[in-house]
């Protein structure tokens, strides 16, 4: 055989001799003397095609029959049988079930071959050890149902004859047939759930974790292919991608084993592919656990840990197994280091603690085992003995006592507690149990006179058990309800198994989670982080499994051309936008409100932005303004104490107070537009600047008029006297004060003012301020406004040289000008700035133009009154008029 080819040329620690004990080498030449079976009599019996050892044959010539080259045993999988046969014992010494029936069972192995598994199942058929397909073969046996496989090729190889005889056949098998077994096979059940569940929770598993970039390895047949497909597309549905995607080939097709050394660093290709795959950077791998992949990659590992030069790292690296995994070793691995599996996470078929199994197996005894073939080769090869010991020296092996302990074994050979397979079969073999009592209820209950020997040979009903194994539903003994679902599957889910191991060779299982689909959806899978022990390179650290690094919050990815969606680069996030998760694909704006931080993986809330009272810019402008107003009722008193003077009476009182009050408005109308806007402040903030100041400049341009016609009136012969006099002042005063009152007026009407929040123009800050509704009437009232200032500087500029002692032309054109300049320069920065400092212009231009008429019109008629009064005198007016 290629591997004991190998194991030679590599010089392992045992000789040929040895492993010629070790492997189990057959004596037998032909398959059909394959001696190993289990029987026992009963008045139905249930088959059975397990899987206790492996074999292999060498090349097939037609001249001859195939000869075997060697028959290597799993010792785990003979408690395989064991449970079948406690489950029967449970039930023939339980009254309740099948009280007047005694059920037996044929025991038969599969050999992991398909010409042996179709001879074996030909073999529970009929009664002769010689078989001849397509004839009768004498007698049949009264087989009720058979239990089997352990995989799914096995499984078809037996449903297939089976199937002829409407036998029902209960496979354990974790993965199903290929084919559609519902329709093609209608006599097939499984005692394990459908395997959909258990590729839903392999994703989930992965999702939790934020596994994103595994390797998945599996078997060169059709349930591997089968596995690759379905996974391949269930991952990169849900964003995981699959660095590589790795078969193993059956120990048949790996050719050259013989003359795998030709150098020290040269193997076989396919060994050695699959080494470099597993010394990747791939943190996780998901293992179709089937018994042709685990003992392949055993292989490869084993491989590894005897050549000489290999440089592959085992650690620091996660295993995820399907439901067939088990820590199950072939005798040649009996020193396969199961370290490199610690901190592996498995799916499990659901198993509980069965009561008495445990004593069952300490009672065994393989020296008085009636009927048992199997027990003896079980026990050499588990407890490395021989029952057959001889002085010759050809076997090296201590003889067996029959004496040796089960619960001394390993874990990797044998346990005490029911495997997940084993408790499979358990509840096959009750399954039938369970049904043939209600069949028989059923029949008795319809027939008053009861065949005994028609109820003990269900041959002719078959039909009618099927339909009662499928509605099956009891609770075993475990506590477990056991039922099959529509599609003759388990209904039930997996567990998630968290394997420790230890040097010793021992190993827990912990169940740390579970997938079940009976529960509420959304539901199904369970984990608890806590109670994983990682392996060990990780130090109890979540790993990993990205095909880059995470992409931190304030970065989003960016997909590498070339590379799997799974590969990207980091980039920082664009102004204004914000990441707050790991990994995400594009960074997203702050909702209205709230701004991105420095690091741009948050969002602040944006603080409101006005002019406030409280800070240093609004209380300035706040006691400038109450200062000017101030020191324009202090203006007006000095002018109403001294309103007998000359030089106040010159130029119309009327229009000197109406100006000052004006003033003292445009003054206090700058208060508005300081503090938080609200409606009212917004509503009578700009109309009530417009029309103060329209007031204010009409008055300036009436006293304008009136020194204008004053002088053309003192002319001979004038007919402007009749135009002098208060009356013309308050019609200009009222007519263009009417005007802008029109204008402001449509405006609160149309699209009034209202306060609004701008949070676009600042980054940080939400801005609070008055939208002016309609800007158009807003630039009319500014346009209107702009219109009077320019008449009255015209005017006043016309008569800036007319020869008066008190001629305010000069004046109020200098104060014109002034004022010109202030809000032609307060356009650009109003347009240029935003929020509180846009307000701060307004008002500051506001106060400036409103401080500039104050200080050119009444400065220097306040200087006369108060520190040169001599000068404020008829006799004074006189002596400069002429």
């Amino acid at each position: 055989m290629l591997l004991l080819a190998l194991l030679l040329i590599l010089g392992l620690q045992f000789s040929p001799i040895e492993y010629k004990a070790q492997a189990a080498l057959c004596a037998v030449t032909e398959p059909s003397q394959f001696p190993w079976k289990y029987q026992q009599s009963g008045e139905l019996i249930i088959g059975a095609i397990v899987s206790q050892f492996t074999c292999m044959f060498g090349d097939i010539s037609f001249s001859e029959h195939p000869k075997t080259r060697m028959i290597i045993p799993v010792p785990k999988n003979y408690q395989h049988v064991l449970s079948l046969v406690f489950a029967v014992k449970e039930i023939n010494e339980n009254l309740k079930i099948l009280p007047n029936v005694s059920l037996g069972f044929h025991i038969y192995d599969s050999y992991f071959d398909a010409r042996l598994t179709h001879q074996n199942t030909l073999k529970l058929l009929c009664t002769q050890e010689r078989v001849v397909p397509n004839f009768k073969c004498g007698k049949q046996k009264d087989l009720i149902a058979v239990i089997g496989g352990l995989d799914a090729e096995i499984s078809l190889h037996m449903g297939t004859q089976l199937g002829i005889y409407k036998i029902p056949q209960i496979a354990y098998c974790a993965l199903a047939p290929v084919i559609n077994a519902k329709m093609q096979l209608p006599s097939f059940y499984r005692m394990v759930p459908n395997e959909a569940h258990q590729y839903r929770g392999i994703v989930r598993l992965l999702q939790h974790f934020q596994w994103i970039w595994v390797g998945v390895i599996t078997y060169s047949d059709d349930n591997g292919e089968k596995f690759v497909r379905t996974m391949l597309k269930m991952l990169s549905e849900r964003g995981i991608c699959v660095a590589f995607s790795k078969r193993i080939p059956a120990l048949s097709q790996v050719t050259g084993m013989a003359e795998i050394l030709e150098t020290t660093d040269v193997i076989n290709p396919h060994v050695a592919e699959i080494l470099e795959l597993i010394n990747s950077e791939v943190t996780v791998y998901v293992l179709n656990a089937d018994f042709q992949t685990t003992t392949g990659l055993k292989w490869v590992i084993y491989l590894y840990a005897l050549l000489e030069g290999m440089t592959v790292s085992f650690v620091g690296k996660v295993w995820i197994l399907t439901s067939q995994w088990d820590f199950s070793s072939l005798t040649v691995h009996r020193d396969f280091d199961i370290q490199v599996f610690h901190g592996a996470l498995s799916f499990a078929i659901h198993s509980n603690k069965v009561l008495g199994f445990s004593e069952f197996l300490q009672s065994l005894q393989p020296m008085s085992q009636e009927g048992d073939d199997f027990i003896r080769n079980f026990w050499e090869g588990a407890f490395n003995c021989s029952f057959s010991h001889s002085d010759d020296g050809e076997d090296s092996r201590d003889p067996c006592t029959g004496q040796e302990r089960l619960e001394d074994l390993p874990g990797t050979f044998f346990e005490m507690n029911m495997t997940g397979q084993s408790y499979s079969i358990y509840n096959a073999v009750h399954a039938v149990a369970h049904a043939l009592q209600k069949m028989f209820s059923f029949r008795a209950e319809h027939r008053s006179v009861v065949d005994k020997r028609r109820l003990s040979s269900p041959h002719p009903q078959w039909s009618q058990f099927h339909s009662f194994l499928r509605s099956i539903s009891f609770n075993n003994s475990a506590g477990d309800t056991v039922s099959f679902d529509e599609e003759g599957e388990l209904a039930a889910g997996f567990d998630l198994i968290n394997w420790v191991t230890f040097p010793n060779q021992s190993f827990l299982r912990v169940k740390t989670g579970m997938m079940d689909p009976q529960v509420t959806p959304g539901k199904e899978f369970t984990i608890n982080d806590d109670t994983i022990t990682w392996p060990s390179a990780f130090n109890q650290v979540l790993p990993t499994a990205l095909c880059n690094g995470h992409c931190y919050p304030g970065y989003s990815k960016k997909k590498k051309e070339g590379k799997p969606f799974c590969c990207y680069d980091c980039n920082l996030c664009p102004e204004g936008k914000i990441s707050n998760q790991t990994d995400m694909d594009d960074c997203v704006k702050c909702p209205e409100g709230q701004f991105p931080n420095k690091n741009q993986d948050q969002c602040l809330p944006k603080v409101f932005h006005f002019l406030s009272f409280t800070e240093p810019l609004g209380m300035t402008l706040s006691v400038l303004a109450l200062s000017f107003s101030l020191i324009t009722v202090l203006v007006l008193r000095i002018f109403i104490k001294n309103q007998d003077t000359p030089i106040v009476k010159a130029n119309n009182q009327d229009l000197t107070y109406s100006l000052l009050v004006s003033l003292l408005l445009c003054f206090l109308c700058s208060l508005l537009f300081i503090g938080q806007p609200h409606a009212v402040t917004c509503y009578l903030g700009q109309t009530s600047f417009g029309l103060v100041f329209s007031v204010a400049v009409s008055c300036i341009l009436a006293k304008t008029i009136t020194v204008v016609l004053a002088f053309m009136a003192t002319k001979p012969g004038s007919r402007m006297r009749k135009w002098v006099g208060k009356r013309l002042a308050n019609s200009i005063i009222l007519g263009c004060s009417l005007i802008q009152a029109t204008i402001c007026a449509v405006w609160l009407c149309t699209a009034p003012p209202f306060p609004d929040l701008d949070t676009d123009s600042l980054a940080e800050e939400t801005v609070v301020e008055c939208n002016e509704g309609s800007i158009t009437m807003f630039y009319c009232v500014l346009g209107y406004l702009g219109f009077l200032a320019a008449v009255s500087f015209t005017v006043a500029f016309q008569a800036r040289k007319l020869p008066d002692s008190f001629n305010e032309a000069k004046f109020i054109t200098f104060s014109m000008l002034v004022f010109c300049s202030v809000w032609l320069s307060f356009i650009p920065p109003y347009l240029s700035t935003k929020g509180k400092y846009m307000v701060a212009v307004e008002i500051f231009s506001i106060l400036a133009s409103s401080a500039g008429l104050l200080g050119c019109i009444f400065f220097p008629k306040c200087y006369i009154i108060i520190l040169r009064p001599e000068q404020n005198s008829k006799d004074q007016l006189r002596r400069r008029n002429h």
